[in-house]
C-alpha cells in the first residue's frame, strides 16, 4: 500500500537529536507514513541511531561518502514511495497532526505544494514566537512565484520565505524533473520551491503551526560565508536561464539579485577585516558603500574604526 507521506530525513553528526525528528514523524495522525533516514557519511552514532529502529518503520540509506544537504535529500528522494514528500532536519520536529492537516488542505484546491508556519525553539529549549505572524500566512493564502522571490531577500529580515518547509506531490516532483541543487549548502530549499513554482506547482498555505525548527548556533543555516552567497548568485543565474518569469517575479528576482550582491559585498568586507587587511575592506567598501548603508550591522562601525587606525598609522 502506497504511503500517503515519505518523510525525507537528512543526517549528518545529528545523534543527539535524530530521535526527537524520528518520533515526531512516527507520531503523526490520520496518515501513513514512511520514513527514509539518509545518513551523509556522519562521523558520529548517527547510523546506529537509525539502525535501531525495525527497518519496516526507518528505512536507512547510509551515503558512501559525504554528499551534503541537498545530496543527502536526493538520495532520499529517489526511494520515496509516498503520494507526499515531506523534508524533516534532523534537528527539528513536527507536531502529530501537520501532515494531515496540509495534504487536506492542499488536496481541497488541488495544489501541488503546502507550506505551514514554524515554531522557533532556541538552542537553550525555550520557545519563541511563530516564525511568521498567522495573519501574514492567511494574507498570503497561496504563494506564487513573484511573492516567493520577493519574501526571499538577503538580510532584510530575520527570518525570509527560504526557511519553510514545504510539501510536495511526488508525482509532480517526478514529473518535472525536480531535485536539490547539490551544489548550494545554504539556499537548496529555496531553490527547489521557486524551481516548482516556476515550473506551475501551485503552492497552498496553511497557516497553522506544524513544525518546529530548533535554533543550533552551529548551524550551517546561521553561519552564512561569502561562498554560500556566491553559489546562491550562481543558481540564481541557472535559474534566470532555466525559466521564464513574469514582471511581477522579474522585478522580485532583480531586487533579490541586489541584495546577493550587497551580501556579497558585505562578506567580503568581513573576510579582509578578519584577515587584518584594512585597505581591501575600504576599498571593498568604497566600490560598494550601499552593501554598508543597506545592512545597517555593526560592521559598519568596525570599518570606520579600521579606517581611522589606518589613517593614523599613515599619519606616522
Amino acid at each position: 500500500m502506497q504511503p500517503d507521506v515519505s518523510f525525507v530525513v537528512a543526517a549528518y553528526n545529528a545523534e543527539a537529536t535524530l530521535d526527537r525528528a524520528i518520533a515526531s514523524a512516527i507520531a503523526q495522525k490520520n496518515v501513513s507514513v514512511e520514513i527514509i533516514v539518509v545518513d551523509d557519511k556522519s562521523r558520529d552514532a548517527t547510523l546506529d541511531v537509525a539502525r535501531a529502529y525495525p527497518q519496516d518503520i526507518v528505512r536507512v540509506v547510509a551515503l558512501a561518502s559525504n554528499r551534503g544537504p541537498g545530496g543527502a535529500r536526493n538520495a532520499g528522494l529517489d526511494l520515496a514511495r509516498g503520494r507526499w514528500i515531506a523534508v524533516l532536519d534532523s534537528d527539528d520536529a513536527v507536531f502529530p497532526d501537520r501532515i494531515a492537516t496540509m495534504i487536506a488542505r492542499a488536496e481541497r484546491v488541488d495544489a501541488q505544494i503546502a507550506v505551514d508556519n514554524l515554531q522557533v525553539v532556541r538552542e537553550d529549549g525555550v520557545v519563541e514566537d511563530a516564525m511568521f505572524p498567522t495573519r501574514y500566512l492567511e494574507s498570503l493564502s497561496e504563494i506564487s512565484l513573484a511573492s516567493y522571490i520577493a519574501g526571499n531577500i538577503v538580510f532584510e529580515s530575520k527570518f525570509n520565505l527560504g526557511y519553510l518547509k514545504p510539501i510536495f506531490q511526488r508525482r509532480f516532483l517526478d514529473e518535472n524533473g525536480l531535485r536539490y541543487d547539490e551544489e548550494l549548502i545554504i539556499g537548496e530549499d529555496y531553490i527547489l520551491l521557486a524551481d516548482a513554482l516556476a515550473k506551475g506547482g501551485k503552492c497552498v498555505v496553511e497557516p497553522t503551526i506544524g513544525y518546529a525548527y530548533h535554533i543550533r548556533s552551529g548551524s550551517i543555516s546561521r553561519v552564512l560565508e561569502l561562498h554560500h552567497v556566491e553559489a546562491m548568485r550562481k543558481a540564481d543565474a541557472v535559474f534566470a536561464q532555466t525559466h521564464s518569469m513574469d514582471p511581477a517575479a522579474l522585478a522580485a528576482f532583480a531586487r533579490r539579485g541586489r541584495s546577493l550582491r550587497k551580501a556579497a559585498s558585505f562578506l567580503s568586507m568581513v573576510q579582509h577585516i578578519k584577515a587584518r587587511s584594512p585597505l581591501k575592506a575600504i576599498r571593498t567598501a568604497l566600490s560598494d558603500p550601499a552593501a554598508v548603508r543597506h545592512m545597517s550591522m555593526p560592521i559598519a562601525v568596525r570599518l570606520r574604526r579600521v579606517a581611522a587606525q589606518f589613517a593614523v598609522g599613515v599619519g606616522r
